[in-house]
């Protein structure tokens, strides 16, 4: 229990730090859109190229990683949907709210929890390959092609993905796999920099939306749409995630770990992904903020239920 609570503390802890600067304004007004446009045209794009360049694909190739995302776009398109139609949200935003519902925090939560509460890094790593190569990179195409206004024919997401950093980092990095070429020597160093950089950057910049912006304000987010997304989060995708997996003949720790994944918070790349492009940033902050409180007593709970303590 103390490992889930210290994995908690150091995401809160960058997230204060980032509260304090923008607080202080030491960086500038503009420190927001500087650091977020660093992390999605820079760092990101680095973490992924990195990560998928040197994947082992043979550890994605099972029904843990199936129940992981499936489950994942069961709950994101779902989401969506409800958003969409039942709330009133624009078709932009009903890809924010689905991806906070179901694009996870695996990178700053996921791998100390895998560590020290799974047993087990490598868990971890089918849920960050699918988000960072796929999951990410698809959501960003849709994005793009929607505000801008070109429709979503194949021509136009083909030329949408095409010309975003972190679709053809996935691409680059999927290539470099498969002519199994890897990053060494300064290459591995840049990038591997790089890629550092995105995580705690990132939660610097969330930090300072805190700062600047009333959270939970209903003037700027929906609360039928915020509760949706959350839920779906806290709620929905964890128990998708269990029955899928009961459903598929898992059980005893891999149960445990692919219900824990898919418990974790919503992750600081959806507001990136959202301040990138103007689109409710303000549900993408609030989500990760609540779905971060209320995942601690969530994954207390799953532990406890299928039998870890």
């Amino acid at each position: 229990m103390t490992e889930v609570a210290a994995g908690f503390s150091m995401v809160f802890g960058v997230i204060a730090v980032g509260f304090l600067v923008g607080r202080i304004g030491v960086l500038g007004e503009d420190a927001l859109r500087v650091l977020n446009r660093f992390v999605f045209f820079v760092a990101l794009p680095a973490l992924v190229f990195g990560r998928v360049a040197v994947a082992d694909w043979s550890t994605i190739i099972a029904p843990s990683s199936a129940v992981i995302v499936t489950s994942a776009l069961i709950v994101g398109v779902a989401t969506s949907c409800v958003t969409r139609f039942i709330t009133g949200t624009s078709a932009p935003g009903s890809i924010i709210a689905g991806l906070s519902s179901s694009y996870c925090n695996a990178a700053n939560l996921g791998l100390p929890l895998a560590v020290h509460v799974l047993g087990d890094a490598a868990a971890v790593v089918p849920l960050l390959l699918f988000q960072i190569g796929f999951y990410g990179p698809l959501a960003l195409t849709l994005l793009e092609s929607l505000t801008g206004g070109r429709g979503l024919s194949p021509r136009v997401l083909v030329s949408t993905a095409l010309a975003n950093p972190v679709v053809v980092a996935a691409l680059a990095g999927g290539v470099s796999n498969a002519v199994g070429w890897r990053p060494a020597g300064p290459v591995d160093g840049v990038v591997s920099l790089l890629a550092g950089a995105a995580v705690p950057v990132a939660l610097i910049a969330f930090g300072i939306s805190l700062a600047t912006v009333r959270l939970l304000d209903s003037s700027t987010v929906s609360r039928r749409t915020l509760g949706v997304a959350v839920a779906g989060k806290n709620i929905v995708h964890p128990a998708v995630a269990c029955l899928l997996g009961v459903a598929v003949g898992l059980d005893g720790a891999i149960l445990l770990t692919v219900t824990v994944l898919a418990a974790l918070p919503t992750a600081q790349n959806v507001f990136v992904y959202a301040d990138r492009y103007g689109v409710t940033t303000a549900l993408a902050r609030d989500a990760a903020v609540v779905s971060t409180v209320v995942s601690v007593p969530v994954i207390l709970i799953v532990s406890a239920l299928l039998g870890r303590w």
